[in-house]
């Protein structure tokens, strides 16, 4: 997640309960230690674990999956951070923690080099893949796909259309001092006293969101060679940090904020009308969240708003999830069957709605399958279709080299620092130093 976290995610990155999780976790643990490489072959009748930051699929869709293989599927629910460090902690003590989990695109040099999965060529045809899958290439470390896109995530800005309209917003803005101007329109108003959502919780969404912010102000944060590109106060990077904090401390962001995760702003606050934008959202919420009746009260009010750029609408950054085989997996061609099953194309055009509400997947954003997006397209089934196939036409990855093996220690740097500096305790300035300070020091240990 992205980001989710999905997400990264995202994402998407929905949080659950975690101590549940937990129990559900240490539940399903024992006895499984120590089979590196000593799965069992065995897929019908056997149960197998599938933990992922996301409420699990409709009931029915699993269901009908166990009808079909004999395999059943105990989904389990982690939030997207807690997740990457189970996923770390159980393959590094070489335990069972899961048959399938996540392998976030942020993720995938890292894992790759450690070999904590699969390569999913042993499982499934990748090759075959390709030309439907064109994010796989995210997945891919050393000629090997670690892990198969679920969806084609990546990062949108949606605003309160009503809101904007309700405070006199009449053209939809297109650079950033447009919709800054127009957020201050809306608080203005009055209908919401804080009317944007930015994710200042120390957590992964809150990196992410600094990269497309970052984007939008005409900047990358890393080069090939991994050296910063974010420390000049001319730079993308710093002004999308000084955007971010001054909307803090000029009340566009709600205080509680502070401590809001991504999901947690995309459920409780833009899904309830309690702010009026998310610069940096999940492609894919307002079909699977903010148009469902059950989990929101502004249906039919929230758009896609083209990303606002410097002189115009820039890039969205591709933010996708994964999902591979563990190397301590207990039944990994179990694993593999449901993990073929997830990612199908018939399947990524029901988790989108396509077919009804009722077989949504409310952490699905979009396809990662050409074929289910035109499917979605020419049904006319996809929410705001025309408006999500132009920005993921003209989306492009974080890192054009891939996101490095320290990423995840770079990430923390990030969102450790922009949280301090949104707090007060540290300012913009020196919380960017401190960023770069560490990029700088991880690529020169490459």
């Amino acid at each position: 997640m992205t980001t989710t976290g999905r997400s990264g995610r995202a994402t998407l990155r929905l949080a659950a309960g975690l101590g549940s999780a937990v129990l559900l976790l240490a539940g399903c643990g024992g006895g499984g230690g120590g089979q590196a490489g000593g799965g069992s072959t065995q897929t019908s009748g056997v149960t197998i674990t599938v933990a992922l930051a996301a409420d699990p699929p409709p009931k029915a869709a699993l269901d009908d999956f166990t009808k079909q293989t004999g395999i059943t599927v105990n989904w389990v629910n982690v939030d997207w951070d807690s997740l990457q460090t189970k996923i770390s902690a159980a393959a590094t003590a070489k335990t069972y923690f899961a048959d399938a989990t996540d392998v976030d695109w942020s993720r995938v040099g890292q894992l790759g080099k450690l070999g904590w999965f699969y390569p999913m060529g042993d499982y499934l045809d990748v090759e075959a893949m390709k030309a439907d899958m064109p994010q796989l290439a995210s997945f891919t470390s050393d000629g090997k796909v670690v892990g198969i896109p679920y969806d084609a995530s990546f990062m949108v800005t949606t605003v309160n259309k009503k809101m904007f309209d309700d405070a006199g917003v009449e053209t939809m803005p297109t650079t950033m001092t447009e919709y800054t101007a127009a957020l201050q329109k809306v608080k203005a108003k009055g209908d919401v006293e804080h009317p944007l959502n930015i994710p200042f919780a120390a957590a992964e969404g809150l990196s992410t969101y600094w990269y497309e912010a970052t984007a939008a102000f005409g900047g990358t944060v890393l080069d090939g060679a991994g050296k910063p590109q974010f420390t000049d106060p001319a730079s993308g990077g710093y002004q999308a940090a000084q955007w971010m904090v001054d909307a803090m401390k000029n009340g566009l962001v709600p205080p509680g904020n502070i401590n809001v995760s991504d999901s947690q702003g995309q459920q409780t606050l833009m899904a309830k009308g309690e702010v009026a934008s998310i610069f940096s959202d999940y492609s894919g919420t307002v079909g699977t969240l903010y148009d469902v009746p059950e989990q929101s009260s502004v249906k039919g009010q929230v758009r896609y708003l083209r990303t606002p750029g410097v002189d115009g609408p820039t890039a969205n950054l591709s933010n996708p999830d994964g999902v591979g085989i563990p190397k301590e997996a207990k039944y990994p061609q179990a694993a593999a069957k449901f993990i073929d099953w997830f990612t199908s194309e018939s399947q990524q055009v029901d988790f989108a709605g396509v077919n009804g509400p009722e077989k949504a997947f409310t952490a699905f954003p979009i396809p990662s399958r050409l074929s289910a997006v035109e499917k979605m397209t020419a049904s006319g089934n996809l929410v705001y279709g025309e408006e999500l196939s132009q920005m993921l036409s003209g989306s492009k990855p974080v890192f054009e080299g891939g996101a490095p093996t320290w990423y995840p220690q770079f990430s923390n740097a990030v969102y450790t620092n922009l949280h301090a500096a949104a707090t007060g305790s540290t300012t913009v300035d020196a919380a960017i130093k401190t960023i770069g300070d560490t990029a700088t020091k991880l690529a020169g240990g490459q």
